[in-house]
């Protein structure tokens, strides 16, 4: 859903704000400002884009029951991503399970018009990226895919994986040379 034209140039504390006053379009506007990121978090986690989908659902539902607690330290997002990746991590507890880290589909892939050959070696390519990424431990595969595909911050993503900032930058870069180490030349 796209965000609404009036409400999509607000900040997120905007919205947050009239989230507070009950508006259910600055809701919908975060949701849809924020569910990629959110979504990609949980599966980075769970390696299951359905039970990712469930976690999803439950971290916006858990943030806006929260929202009077939501104090403004941090981002908007960063919270959020926070309360996601305790929910991951509590759904995978009671799942008990690992399974192959399932990112999302490269749009690439479904453009029109691209050579069948090249399409078939960058698909060969992401099948071995996401294997590669998921025999990374947990906080490198989260640093790294929410550096590269989500453009956070150190900051951010040291408070999503719970460790400092500078820890995030170091399992950033553990992570970046052990997927080299992984793919080779």
């Amino acid at each position: 859903m796209a965000e609404d034209s009036r409400l999509g140039s607000h900040t997120d504390e905007e919205l947050v704000q009239s989230v507070r006053e009950g508006d259910e379009r600055a809701m919908n506007v975060l949701v849809d400002r924020h569910h990629g990121v959110v979504f990609r978090t949980c599966a980075g986690i769970l390696g299951d884009e359905d039970l990712a989908a469930d976690a999803s659902q439950n971290s916006f539902l858990k943030a806006f029951r929260a929202i009077d607690r939501f104090r403004g330290e941090a981002a908007f997002r960063t919270w959020l991503l926070a309360i996601a990746g305790n929910e991951a991590r509590g759904l995978l507890r009671k799942v008990k399970q690992r399974r192959e880290d399932a990112l999302e589909d490269v749009d690439i892939l479904q453009a029109e018009g691209n050579d069948p050959s090249a399409e078939v070696v960058l698909r060969s390519e992401v099948a071995r990226v996401r294997a590669v990424l998921a025999d990374l431990p947990e906080k490198q595969k989260l640093s790294v895919t929410l550096r590269i595909f989500d453009g956070l911050s150190f900051r951010e993503i040291g408070e999503i994986i719970d460790s400092t900032e500078g820890s995030a930058r170091v399992n950033y870069h553990h992570g970046i040379r052990r997927l080299r180490e992984l793919l080779g030349p």
